[in-house]
């Protein structure tokens, strides 16, 4: 087997959402843990990133984050889970909401947010578990590289999906119980430090009023700050995802589950992130959070060591590791779910691009990068991160706000819309880098997918062909003689037009009167769609036969109905065109983009690519 043959092995059309029900289904509490991988395993570097963002803020702040989580990102969602039950999730919901290219030009944007969400989970969790390995006391001094680390769980984690992976719920819920009970351990002990040291919250509220006066001051620089902190809103997109995974009796109550699933998830993670935040900030030095400081990326491991021992703290550094390691597995797996779900369909991705294999290495490529320009550092990589959630969340939440039109709640969602764009742009305002990120991801996707749709134009595109009663009876009449269609533009039309438009066409090729003629009238329906089935429904106009149909582009609608004739009747069709006028260059932007241009040559291109055998081809003929 050559290379080529090995990374191409597995190129297949993607699962559709009429495919999901047979998949295996869990509970929705067993689901929950897969999308905790990601979800959970945030709170390996939150509260440290939360505190190097709001510094003795950081319980003030995490209680806004915690009031958007609830009140605002939940009800998002549970709107979405019930817009979106087989996990097409809020990008579909934008694809719908707006027709033709405004919808295909939503996706390619937000799938660009998407990949940066997905890459930066890659490459920040592989970052954080690295500084978890490294700063472990047992760790020889030999190993404790960060960015060899990181590189080296990245290649790891690419060598996995190159072998081929399957998601694995089983031991998605060992991970998370395991991490879940080892920091509820850590969190309770650091509580109960508090507890025992009265002293130390009066401390704190002490050292807060010093530094901002006034809780309305605290509030308002929370607010300003809160953006810093999104990145802990990251689970939601995943847990409607993963909706064909969950088990239930019918849609209703699939939609059901998944809303107790998202409902649990964030108030387990919003109890975590409170309690969190406030021990680290009260049993953490300052100087520990900074960068080479051993609380950076990893608080609660650090409370762990200092009031658990060294043997404690590094089973909880394996539980980091490996959850980390498997929420990166979590998004490549998205990925590879997600941009062939969309791209392939819209006509927007090489044939390579079905293929698991090419994919991972093309990711693989990105997120070294991406490790190597930001250092393997976990806090510079929190604005691409924080960036990426954001949008995604703010494209649910306006989504949702379209789809409630008309309804008392709509309301609530916009104001719930208007406060993620508001943290959206601050956390761009605050940290560019982020946008800068997600701009190359959205700039590579939208050049790579128009290269990908001017190479694919004359493919056949067409699915299937269904002739209606009227169209089988008038093709039949003609029996297995070679059939004449003349290609015309939908129009009114009389039956005195007809006779003179067949009359030129039999005058210029000799054609006898008893050789039967059709006209073939394509209507350009949605040119954004790239795959489509072909319906002709027949129709007299006077003595004439008409056969007519809707497509997304005439050209390669036109080749596949004379394809289908010569399968019919074993005999080449002929058709007639007349020349497009206009400049040549305009016609074949009008046919990449527009559906429409030069149909004869086109037509032909199709079906010299679609059909080797030239005895076989129907012919054309342009006058």
């Amino acid at each position: 087997m050559t290379f080529s043959d090995w990374l191409l092995a597995d190129i297949r059309l993607p699962k559709g959402i009429h495919h999901t029900e047979a998949e295996p289904k869990h509970s929705w509490w067993r689901v929950m843990c897969l999308t905790g991988v990601d979800y959970f395993s945030t709170l390996g570097y939150q509260p440290g990133i939360a505190f190097l963002a709001a510094g003795l803020l950081s319980p003030v702040a995490t209680f806004i984050l915690v009031l958007v989580t609830l009140f605002a990102a939940l009800p998002v969602y549970r709107r979405v889970a019930e817009a979106s039950p087989n996990g097409q999730g809020s990008i579909a919901m934008l694809e719908h909401l707006f027709p033709e290219w405004t919808g295909k030009t939503f996706v390619l944007v937000l799938l660009g947010f998407a990949t940066t969400d997905f890459v930066i989970t890659m490459t920040l969790s592989a970052a954080d578990a690295a500084a978890h390995f490294t700063q472990n006391p047992f760790v020889p001094a030999g190993l404790k590289s960060q960015m060899g680390v990181t590189l080296a769980l990245l290649a790891m984690l690419g060598a996995i999906f190159l072998k081929g992976f399957k998601e694995a719920i089983n031991v998605a819920v060992i991970l998370v119980g395991a991490y879940l009970a080892l920091s509820l351990v850590i969190t309770a002990v650091g509580l109960w430090q508090v507890l025992t040291h009265p002293e130390m919250i009066p401390n704190w509220q002490h050292a807060l009023f010093a530094q901002h006066g006034n809780p309305l001051a605290m509030l308002g620089i929370s607010l300003v700050l809160f953006p810093k902190l999104a990145l802990g809103l990251s689970g939601f997109e995943t847990g409607v995802a993963v909706m064909p995974l969950i088990k239930g009796e019918d849609l209703a109550a699939r939609i059901r589950n998944t809303r107790k699933l998202l409902a649990t998830a964030a108030a387990i993670m919003s109890v975590f992130l409170m309690a969190t935040s406030l021990v680290t900030t009260l049993l953490i030095e300052p100087d520990k959070f900074k960068d080479g400081g051993e609380a950076n990326g990893r608080a609660l491991a650090y409370l762990a060591h200092k009031y658990l021992g060294n043997g404690f703290g590094s089973l909880y550094d394996v539980s980091t590791i490996l959850i980390l390691a498997f929420a990166g597995a979590s998004a490549m797996a998205g990925l590879l779910n997600l941009i062939p779900r969309y791209l392939p369909r819209f006509g927007m991705a090489p044939e390579w691009a079905r293929g698991a294999r090419p994919l991972v290495l093309v990711f693989m490529a990105v997120a070294f990068a991406v490790t190597l320009l930001f250092r393997a550092n976990v806090d510079a990589q929190g604005g691409a991160y924080a960036t990426g959630v954001l949008v995604l969340i703010t494209s649910a939440a306006i989504a949702v706000t379209i789809a409630a039109k008309g309804t008392p709640m709509r309301w609530a969602f916009a104001f719930v819309s208007l406060v993620f764009v508001y943290t959206t742009l601050l956390n761009i305002y605050q940290r560019p880098e982020g946008i800068k990120i997600a701009s190359f991801f959205i700039g590579a996707m939208i050049t790579t997918s128009l290269v990908s749709r001017a190479m694919r134009s004359t493919e056949l595109r067409i699915t299937d062909i269904l002739l209606d009663e009227q169209a089988q009876a008038m093709l039949a009449e003609g029996g297995h003689e070679v059939l004449h269609l003349i290609a015309r533009k939908p129009r009114p039309e009389t039956e005195e037009d007809l006779d003179e438009a067949e009359e030129r066409i039999r005058r210029q090729y000799n054609l006898k009167p008893d050789e039967r003629m059709y006209f073939l009238e394509i209507e350009r329906g949605d040119t954004s769609t790239f795959e489509s089935n072909l319906r002709v429904a027949g129709d007299r106009v006077g003595k004439h036969y008409v056969l007519r149909a809707s497509s997304p582009v005439v050209a390669n609608a036109v080749a596949a109905f004379l394809i289908h004739l010569e399968e019919m009747t074993g005999k080449a069709p002929h058709a007639y065109f007349v020349w497009t006028k206009g400049n040549p260059v305009g016609n074949v932007f009008r046919f990449l983009f527009l559906g429409q241009g030069d149909v004869a040559p086109l037509a032909h291109e199709v079906i010299r690519r679609a059909v080797p055998d030239q005895a076989r081809q129907p012919c054309i003929y342009v006058s």
